[in-house]
């Protein structure tokens, strides 16, 4: 059985995702101990709120170079994902590196409000296990005003005014840009895939 750490980095959709797990009978360590995450099997990065003031807490937790050292699937989500670029427009900050490439805020669109927000569908043709049971065109839950390009790291992307990658991957990285726990069953199969990725 998965043994699931979240790292605490203060985002208020903290317990939402730990009850999102535990529907699926799964108990997760809610932790900045650089020792816990490491001998977790699977870790979550949460986000919530401005990228540079999520780095800012990672960084004062002395955490930086342990997520970067994780050799176990990790899945960042919402600004969790956006920290494993390299970069990020919000603040101008310098992220976790772990994926290449740069977040940048949504070109303003005309009846097109930022952040963008609500239910939007994801769009894919390759297959990953993170999208077990997934259909394209499923629908998911966003909250977001900045996003990371598609690139070759992007396995299922969304549209809002222009395509951005909805989710990602390198090796034992990945990444969602919507909220699995806010997006019912098609979220809440997300998080199960995650567990079961070796």
């Amino acid at each position: 059985m998965a043994r699931l750490a979240i790292i605490d980095s203060g985002g208020a959709n903290i317990a939402s995702l730990q009850f999102a797990v535990q529907r699926l009978g799964i108990e997760s360590d809610l932790t900045t101990d650089p020792a816990r995450l490491k001998s977790a099997t699977h870790v979550l990065l949460p986000g919530v709120g401005a990228a540079a003031d999520c780095m800012g807490r990672l960084r004062s937790a002395g955490l930086v170079e342990t997520i970067r050292q994780l050799q176990q699937p990790l899945l960042g989500i919402c600004v969790g994902m956006q920290l494993l670029f390299e970069s990020s427009e919000e603040g101008n900050v310098e992220c976790l590196g772990l994926l290449t490439g740069r977040v940048r805020r949504f070109n303003d669109r005309h009846g097109l409000p930022i952040p963008h927000m609500g239910w939007n569908q994801l769009e894919f043709d390759n297959a990953s296990p993170l999208l077990n049971d997934i259909a394209n065109r499923d629908y998911v839950y966003f909250v977001h005003s900045f996003a990371a390009p598609v690139s070759e790291l992007t396995i299922a992307k969304t549209q809002y005014g222009e395509s951005f990658a909805a989710i990602v991957q390198r090796g034992n990285v990945y990444g969602a840009q919507f909220h699995p726990e806010r997006s019912a069953r098609v979220g809440a199969q997300l998080l199960k895939n995650f567990l079961q990725l070796k």
